[in-house]
């Protein structure tokens, strides 16, 4: 695998507002889709423009979607379309001293391309593995597979990383010498997702308990990442 994308990024994906943000190589866009849970994939249907939120899983240089049979985007992105996929961190708010100064600290991640249906059992085992992964590594062993009929009714795209970009945004508030001598407090807001207790399901009358690789994975998601 290269270190970057497949083909240079093009006027579309090459970051120019705070250029000296934007990354390339494909260790950063990785870094992004590993550390969010949900993307936003966008593209043109019929009834117009649409950006829908959804669960994805990773593979190499390819992202999995999957849905209903019925689901209009997988559907849309069935027919060729070209699509765009976001995935965005929020690390803090950042408060300047200036209201024009506030920003926010992030990673982001806009990917293009094309999705192709996926046919193949193997493969479509697979992505939906990933998926489960993506949201709790370990889980897919401590879950029943799919059914063929699960697998029959659930569509399932994936999405090849062919042309991409990530932008980040670090540190405090970016002030005006101006305004340095107000008296105003600056700084930052450290955000981050945690995770809470695992709440077992009500219908278990004796539930199991926690397993070793659920507790471990919400204990790490709630230790202050700084």
């Amino acid at each position: 695998m290269t270190e970057s994308p497949e083909s240079a990024p093009s006027g579309r994906s090459r970051v120019r507002r705070k250029a000296d943000r934007g990354r390339y190589d494909w260790a950063a866009l990785c870094e992004v889709l590993d550390a969010g849970l949900i993307c936003h994939v966008g593209l043109v249907l019929e009834a117009g423009p649409v950006v829908i939120p959804m669960a994805y899983g990773r593979v190499d240089r390819r992202i999995y979607l999957h849905g209903a049979s019925g689901n209009a985007t997988l559907r849309g992105l069935f027919s060729g379309a070209e699509a765009c996929v976001t995935v965005t961190v929020v690390d803090g708010l950042v408060l300047s001293r200036s209201a024009f100064n506030h920003s926010v600290n992030y990673r982001s991640a806009v990917l293009f391309g094309r999705a192709e249906a996926v046919q193949d059992e193997a493969e479509k085992r697979a992505a939906l593995t990933a998926i489960v992964e993506h949201m709790v590594p370990g889980r897919s062993a401590d879950t029943r597979p799919p059914s063929p009929e699960e697998l029959r009714t659930t569509l399932v795209v994936g999405f090849s990383l062919a042309e991409g970009s990530a932008k980040v945004r670090s540190g405090g508030p970016l002030e005006e010498a101006a305004d340095l001598g107000l008296d105003h407090w600056a700084g930052q807001v450290p955000l981050q997702l945690v995770a809470g207790e695992p709440i077992p399901d009500r219908r278990d009358d004796a539930p199991p308990p926690v397993p070793d690789y659920l507790s471990q994975w919400a204990e790490n998601r709630s230790r202050p990442s700084r």
